[in-house]
């Protein structure tokens, strides 16, 4: 995967080094990587050691870090990189749900922390947030004007607030079909096409959609034909 390149109108790609020492699991991230607009995969390390290796050669803007390596903890990796002034930006990676090791890395400058295992659609959304936060800096200038410049540069990061589902709604049906919604061309999905691509029912389909279309992450389109009722089409908003 080293190499992949995804260019945007935007500018340069942020370069991303994928460090995850299970080869099964390191070319899968970086295919998720390859596959998001604006962002390119500089390399792959399976190791600590194969990760300062590959940052002394080349320059990376984000590092997407497994926390159990072979030959230490990943955090151990930053807390280097950190002395050496390394100030490359990490997503850690794990499937320790350790909150010790969440402040720890906050306090190393982790930006966000992925817990395994994840589809595309939560790295995608990951890496997006994370690419608007860098716009927002970018953009903003030097120093921030107000409080609510701090405020939006910081909130580009974090994802929307959760609410509890409506009752008979489950977490991870609501995401298949939101994964589904958004991997969908521009004439959207019908209750029925959803339900065939979730392997859910049409009328359970039907209640996610319409839950997103209330949320307003989704809309809603009647298509006419030429005869009966219309056909409801639903679009993503993002």
């Amino acid at each position: 995967m080293t190499g992949t390149r995804t260019d945007t109108a935007g500018g340069e790609p942020i370069r991303v080094l994928v460090v995850e020492d299970d080869p099964v699991a390191a070319d899968a991230h970086a295919l998720y990587v390859s596959r998001v607009p604006g962002f390119t995969v500089s390399g792959v390390a399976h190791s600590r050691a194969e990760a300062k290796r590959a940052l002394d050669k080349r320059a990376v803007e984000l590092i997407l870090l497994d926390l159990r390596l072979p030959d230490g903890h990943g955090l151990a990796l930053v807390r280097a990189l950190r002395a050496a002034g390394h100030t490359t930006d990490v997503f850690a990676v794990t499937s320790a749900r350790d909150l010790a090791v969440v402040r720890e890395g906050v306090s190393l400058g982790v930006v966000q922390h992925v817990l395994k295992p994840f589809t595309f659609p939560t790295l995608r959304d990951r890496l997006q947030r994370y690419a608007r936060f860098r716009e927002t800096i970018a953009t903003e200038g030097a120093e921030a004007g107000s409080q609510a410049e701090v405020d939006r540069a910081l909130a580009a990061l974090r994802p929307p607030s959760r609410v509890a589902l409506p009752k008979g709604l489950s977490a991870p049906t609501l995401e298949s079909v939101t994964a589904a919604l958004r991997a969908a061309d521009r004439g959207g999905l019908t209750a029925s096409a959803a339900a065939e691509r979730v392997g859910v029912n049409r009328i359970t389909a039907r209640r996610y959609l319409e839950y997103l279309v209330d949320t307003g992450q989704a809309e809603r389109t009647p298509h006419y034909g030429h005869v009966g009722r219309p056909e409801l089409h639903y679009n993503w908003r993002g």
